[in-house]
């Protein structure tokens, strides 16, 4: 049986016919609500678009009015919404009948486990395999929360589509309901009015969690131990997938993260999840209805039963329903006592009492001939209590090296240690922190010396994950990610942080020290870093303290920034090589966590490929990747979806860590080195555009909406660290936002074509080298099948009307360089993959460009209209919102913007 990729378009007809429908909904709202002629100009320009008219087009928009713009410019926004929602639910259609029909398709964990479980070492894989999606702080994904409500109502709705045509559901009815919510969309604000909040984030992920991710995961859970068994492993407790979290903890730039925040995102998660046990618990009491004049109950069921305050005569002979009111009511003094602070004697001092009492029932189901009672909810139950806890995700920390520093130089002087420590050498500062580390048992923070409002701050958070450690667990927060981490002396320095509320001591370290490792400078360090980190003694007895890993978090999107898409790629894929080998020369497993947003430019791409593609090694168990954005809606938006998306995440890193190397190991250090030559030219041409022509920066404000961008209200952290004067101050996400907008996608391709054919026209044979590469060499392929998808969905003739928003010619002039080095990546990119077109190896994704494409394409021209008279005084500061849904359109509609 062949192994395909499980993708939306695999029913054509079906989405052709739903889109249609959609479609002419639609326009039925848009017609009652708009003028004829206005209506009429929707089809003008829609058919326009289609025919690719766009010269006449843009006459046509030039000429509408602002009015008019309001209305066109929310229907061509909603159309891609609509097209997205109807992929989605045929591939959520797909997902339950490839798995019901028992087909084999890429990363069906069933196919991964039966490969896994023929090695010696399966049990040890599989018990210890722990994948985590990490939900981010920084959020492009632009929508309101009501607008997101929405499409997930019309999803509901198209999944029963196919019912209308078995005669099990109203037609009539149905396209009632559809219509009404096309209508709400379209009489809705799509965009917020105020920005974000942290407090909102956390709101907005919790969402998901009710949705999908917790029943997504508990099910894959049960999955994976079912299937382990059935092929002779037993697993005692396995967390394939657990879940985390940077929103309320990742203050780095974000002024808005307090210990408040901190607070609130763990108790936030707290209550969600107990809402969750609590639901479960009651659905249990009411089904459990076992009585004892006709069964049996194990003597640990009637002492839960016993201590229950359910004396009603009703329940005389139901200790099952007894036993579950007496821990439900447990379980609430428990949220009680986590999330408001009050005291109750009857409560559960951990999890691990919760979870003993529901296995004393699930032991007497099973003693008693009622073991089929244990599946279904209390099934789901034991599995989300293993999964989640009382904390549901691990919450990560993460501060900027130079606030470290600030605030650790201000304690050493305050307790006349260090008058200056930031004119120390580096080895001066690694002698006094060590020695505060090892020999000084002292708390620095207790001198009645003032502090900085900083220091404050910092301290203050610190004690509250200290706080938080001890209520919910040590697992509510694992690790503290240091941005910009440059040298050793950075770890230290938050080592003493911590140490200030007993979380760090020369023993051992309750919350992980993960220095990050983003520009290219950095990680070409980060080796010697790690070097010298673990010839420590006391980071030996942290490590030895955490079973021996040491996590390192690897920065995609700075580094794209800071080199290019190519040396960005190259570089993290050797510092993977190098601190992998560092680890196990110390015996120390290295885990990475990998800084990838949605986009290209951040490190994104399809998971499957991005996971299978990592150095041969480079996967000790752990393996830990961002999620954000729109990529979080597209991907987890819904329970099916969310169990495919996890089910291939478990399955590309079991893939990649069992999977022998597939490059020929005589030709791999060949490969190595023609990277090496290519990705040299690469970083040099990129860098020669972005930071050494005078007149980029120019350019890119003048030529992308970044203002735009910058204003809208897609979370709560500021678009950059400081004030932009330079693109390096900027932050990556709007950087990439921006660069998607204008259709130029730069980051994802920038410099690839060129340094490529510079290789090429060395010698005759390169080009087939490259082609040799490209097949047998997974993460080239990957890196180069990124790039063809990035041009496939960039587009030179809208980008150069952008261009021409540039006043100065000198600045507009930029543009050509980058149209000569667009339409040579595409030539060569071709060449090497030996295709006639883009996107030939992967035609499900053409199919949905065709649909989408020439929608959201009006919509970048009326986006170009806008801005520029935005820019002239046209606009009203009301009427500028019509960019930000313009904007909200485009990255609808490209899926992976930001």
């Amino acid at each position: 049986m062949s192994i395909q990729k499980l993708e939306s378009h695999n029913n054509k007809e079906t989405i052709h016919e739903e889109v249609l429908i959609l479609t002419e909904t639609l326009k039925d709202v848009a017609r009652q609500m708009i003028s004829k002629d206005s209506f009429d100009k929707i089809i003008e320009l829609s058919e326009l678009a289609t025919a690719e008219h766009y010269h006449e087009l843009l006459d046509i928009i030039k000429d509408l009015t602002n009015k008019e713009l309001e209305v066109i410019s929310r229907y061509f926004a909603v159309l891609p919404l609509l097209i997205n929602i109807s992929e989605d639910v045929d591939l959520a259609y797909e997902i339950n009948r490839q798995n019901n029909l028992g087909t084999d398709y890429l990363g069906k964990i069933s196919t991964t486990i039966e490969m896994v479980a023929e090695r010696e070492d399966a049990k040890d894989i599989l018990e210890h395999l722990n994948v985590v999606p990490v939900l981010t702080a920084h959020p492009t994904q632009v929508q309101r929360q009501s607008m997101l409500d929405l499409t997930n109502r019309i999803h509901e709705l198209l999944r029963r589509y196919r019912d209308i045509e078995m005669g099990l559901l109203n037609k009539t009815k149905w396209e009632e309901q559809l219509r009404s919510y096309v209508e709400i969309i379209m009489q809705t604000d799509m965009i917020r009015e105020k920005k974000l909040k942290v407090t909102n984030e956390i709101t907005n992920a919790m969402a998901y969690y009710n949705s999908s991710f917790i029943e997504a995961v508990t099910k894959l859970q049960s999955e994976y131990k079912r299937l382990a068994a059935e092929r002779g492993v037993e697993l005692e407790n396995p967390r394939p997938i657990t879940m985390g979290m940077w929103i309320g903890g990742d203050r780095d730039g974000n002024p808005f993260v307090t210990a408040e925040t901190l607070k609130l995102s763990a108790l936030t998660q707290a209550e969600v999840i107990m809402d969750y046990y609590d639901e479960k618990l009651s659905q249990l009491y009411r089904t459990l209805s076992l009585s004892t004049t006709i069964v049996d109950v194990t003597p640990e069921v009637l002492a839960l039963a016993d201590l229950s305050e359910d004396k009603s005569v009703y329940r005389e002979h139901e200790p099952y329903r007894r036993a579950f009111h007496f821990i439900r009511m447990k379980l609430k003094h428990t949220r009680d006592f986590l999330i408001h602070d009050q005291k109750h004697d009857l409560r559960y001092g951990s999890v691990k009492e919760f979870k003993e009492d529901l296995l004393a029932i699930k032991t007497s189901l099973e003693e008693n001939n009622a073991a089929i009672l244990v599946k279904g909810d209390l099934a789901e139950l034991l599995e989300a209590v293993e999964a989640f806890g009382f904390y549901l995700a691990s919450i990560d920390m993460r501060q900027d090296s130079i606030i470290h520093e600030a605030s650790v130089a201000e304690l050493l002087a305050a307790a006349n240690i260090v008058a200056d420590y930031s004119s120390l050498s580096e080895d001066e500062k690694c002698r006094v922190l060590l020695q505060e580390l090892t020999e000084d048992p002292r708390i620095l923070s207790v001198t009645h010396v003032p502090k900085s409002e900083q220091l404050e701050k910092e301290l203050a958070i610190f004690q509250a994950a200290r706080e938080l450690k001890d209520k919910l667990g040590d697992d509510v927060i694992k690790q503290h990610i240091i941005s910009h981490s440059e040298s050793v002396s950075d770890t230290l320095e938050l080592a003493i942080l911590l140490k200030e509320v007993g979380l760090v001591d020369k023993e051992k370290a309750r919350i992980q020290i993960v220095p990050l490792f983003e520009t290219i400078e950095d990680l070409e360090h980060s080796s010697a870093i790690l070097e010298e980190y673990l010839n420590l003694e006391v980071v030996q007895n942290w490590i030895a303290d955490n079973h021996h890993y040491q996590e390192i978090m690897l920065g995609y999107s700075d580094s794209n920034k800071d080199g290019g898409y190519l040396a960005s790629g190259w570089t993290l894929y050797k510092a993977q090589n190098q601190l992998t080998q560092i680890g196990r020369n110390h015996g120390v497993k290295i885990t990475f966590f990998h800084g990838r947003g949605g986009t290209v430019g951040r490190g994104g791409g399809p998971s499957y490929d991005a996971i299978t593609s990592q150095p041969f090694g480079s996967i000790n168990d752990r393996i830990r990747l961002t999620e954000q954005g729109e990529v979080i809606g597209n991907k987890y938006g819904n329970k099916d979806a969310a169990y495919y998306n996890l089910e291939m995440l478990v399955s590309a890193t079991l893939d990649r860590m069992v999977t022998q190397m597939i490059t020929d190991p005589s030709e791999i250090d060949g490969y190595r080195a023609t990277m090496d030559d290519i990705v040299e030219d690469s970083y040099s041409i990129y860098r020669e555009l972005v930071f050494g022509n005078p007149h980029f920066y120019d350019y890119f404000f003048a030529a992308t909406p970044i203002r735009e961008v910058s204003s809208l209200n897609i979370g709560s952290r500021p678009a950059a660290r400081k004030t932009i004067t330079e693109i390096s101050g900027l932050r990556a996400i709007p950087w990439v936002f921006s660069w998607s907008q204008n259709r130029v996608m730069l980051p994802g391709w920038y410099g690839v074509g060129s340094s490529f054919k510079r290789y090429i026209d060395k010698a005759p044979e390169n080009l087939a080298k490259l082609q040799k590469m490209y097949t047998s060499w997974p993460f080239f392929r990957s890196l180069l099948s990124n790039v063809d998808m990035v041009l496939s969905k960039s587009n030179m003739n809208i980008a150069f009307e952008y261009a021409k928003m540039c006043q100065d010619p000198e600045v507009e002039a930029v543009f050509y360089p980058i149209l000569d080095e667009w339409q040579l990546t595409k030539n060569i990119i071709l060449q090497i993959e030996q295709n006639d077109s883009l996107l030939a190896e992967l035609p499900f994704l053409r199919a949905s460009l065709d649909y989408r494409l020439p929608y959201f394409n009006v919509l970048n021209y009326i986006q170009i209209e806008l801005i520029n008279r935005l820019r002239r005084g046209e606009l009203s500061a009301d009427q500028e919102n019509l960019i930000h849904i313009t904007i909200n359109g485009i990255a609808t509609g490209l899926r992976n913007s930001g």
